[in-house]
Parts: structure tokens; sequence; C-alpha cells
């Protein structure tokens, strides 16, 4: 046996320490929660987590497996047609339902905006079900987000969708590993949130500072930085990068600058730092993980 599959088969018995089961043991859970919902609408953002939980469910339910995809102005125009791909290539049927730039209870951008922003949502998903008559509605929601400020969770919660890899207390990097294993070609893409979590509490949300951001973001890509982080401070972009990609980005920097102030910036800064997720969280007294996959 190869060191891969040595390395492979080591990670799929490793004993979660929260839990004290192994990871065969959490994914039988998840597969008789999947399987005990009969029918399955996937709440679908196009990324890893609910990409996964919409193959487990066409694997367990076959054809009685559909996803919803919320379009909304704090979505970057890439993940939807990412969206579409996605599920076109697992085989499920996958709604999009668009919605107008959000009322004042999210775009006033305070810490719990991301809870009236899911609320909205779960019951435009909730609506959705009821009308196909199914009663499970899931999110890709995970156990490495339980550390996390996301008062979204519990807005779904409320609503009645169920999060399985939760539940199973499964993490973002068991689901990437167990899609590598499934053959998934998106088992490695970059993590993605919502445009909202790149303007900092408090400062409304408008078109002009979301369009901004998706449009140095889309930039930074293009230049090979995919999955970087541009947040928006009045008009200051403050990057994100992850730790072993800021001197590539520093060696382009001439690049980089010309890009983001093409987006409208004024000014081009670089976090030394590096990515981490919720690092707009860290002034609320919560610190954020350097590397951790999110907003």
């Amino acid at each position: 046996m190869n060191a891969a599959a040595t390395g492979t088969i080591s990670l799929q018995r490793q004993v979660c320490r929260m839990t004290n089961t192994t990871i065969e043991e959490r994914m039988e859970q998840l597969r008789r929660r999947i399987s005990g919902c009969g029918q399955l609408l996937v709440s679908f953002s196009g990324g890893v987590d609910s990409g996964l939980i919409a193959a487990l469910g066409k694997e367990i339910l076959g054809d009685n497996v559909q996803a919803v995809f919320i379009d909304s102005p704090l979505v970057p125009r890439s993940a939807v047609w990412e969206a579409r791909e996605m599920a076109e290539l697992l085989g499920i049927p996958l709604g999009i339902v668009t919605v107008p730039f959000p009322r004042e209870m999210v775009s006033r951008n305070l810490p719990d905006r991301c809870y009236h922003c899911k609320k909205s949502f779960s019951e435009l998903l909730r609506a959705r079900a009821d009308e196909q008559g199914i009663s499970c509605i899931a999110d890709g929601v995970t156990e490495s987000d339980r550390s996390e400020h996301r008062p979204g969770t519990r807005a779904a919660t409320e609503a009645g969708i169920i999060h399985p890899f939760l539940e199973s207390r499964i993490t973002k990097a068991e689901i990437r590993q167990l899609a590598r294993e499934r053959g998934l070609p998106f088992w490695d893409k970059p993590s993605s949130a919502c445009l909202a979590s790149r303007i900092p509490y408090g400062e409304a949300l408008t078109r002009e500072n979301l369009r901004m951001v998706e449009e140095a973001e889309a930039g930074l890509a293009k230049a090979g930085f995919a999955g970087s982080r541009v947040r928006n401070h009045g008009g200051i972009a403050r990057i994100e990068v992850p730790e072993a990609d800021i001197p590539r980005l520093v060696a382009a920097r001439k690049t980089i600058v010309a890009l983001v102030k093409e987006a409208g910036f004024s000014y081009v800064t670089l976090d030394l730092i590096g990515y981490r997720s919720g690092s707009m969280d860290e002034v609320r007294g919560k610190t954020a993980v350097p590397g951790r996959e999110g907003s």
C-alpha cells in the first residue's frame, strides 16, 4: 500500500476528539439523517459544503433531492453560474430564487445582519419546499462553523432547516476529503461568502461598496489569487490572502494596485496577518482564525 493510500485510511479512521467517534460512525449518522428525510431540498450556495450535501442526497435519495440557490445583490455574479455548473454536474434540479436589494434590517449592516438575512432566505426556502411537498430542508453548515459568529445559523434552525454536517460533527477538512474520495472535482474549490462580509459592521451596505469588492476580488482571482478577500473600509482596500501567498502578492503589487484601484478604491493595503475567516469580527472581541474557511 502506498503512502497516499495509507494517509487516506488514516484520515478516515481518525477519532473525532470532541465526540470520540470515528469518521465512519459519523458518516453513518449523516446517512441515516438524510435517508430519514425521504425527500430533500438543499439550500445551495455552489460551495463544497452544500455541494457535498447535495451529492450525498442524490446518492442516498436518488431523484428525491433538489437544490435552491438564493440569488441576491449580496452574491457575486460568478457564484450564480458556478452553482448552475455544479448542480448540472451532480444531476440535481436547481431552482434559482432572485431577491431584491436587502431591506433596512440587513442593509444597516449591524452585527446581527446575518440573522435577518438568513431569516428571510429561510422563509423563501420553506415556501419553496411546501410547494413541492418536501418536509426536509438542509444546508451545509459544518462542525468547523460552530466557533464562529454565525447568527444566520440560528435563524435557519428556527425556520426548521437542518444542518446534517453539524449534527454529525463533520468538519470542513473532512468534507473536502469526502468530496475528493467521491471524485467530485470541486473538492478543493476556494471558500466563498456573501459580499456583505467585506464591509465593516455599522457601515451601510450599498450597491456601490459591494460592487467595488466584487470587481476587485474578481480581478485578484484572474491575477492568480483566487479565494482572496478585499475588505472595503470606506474606500480603502484591505487585501487578505493566505500567509504563504503574501510574498507573491507583494511581488505583483503594481498589477494588484492597478486592478484594485480600477474597481474604485482610493488606497490599497495588504493585511500582513493574512487571510482568516471572520476578520470583521475581531473588533467585536471575537478572534478570527488564520486560514479558516468562511467569510
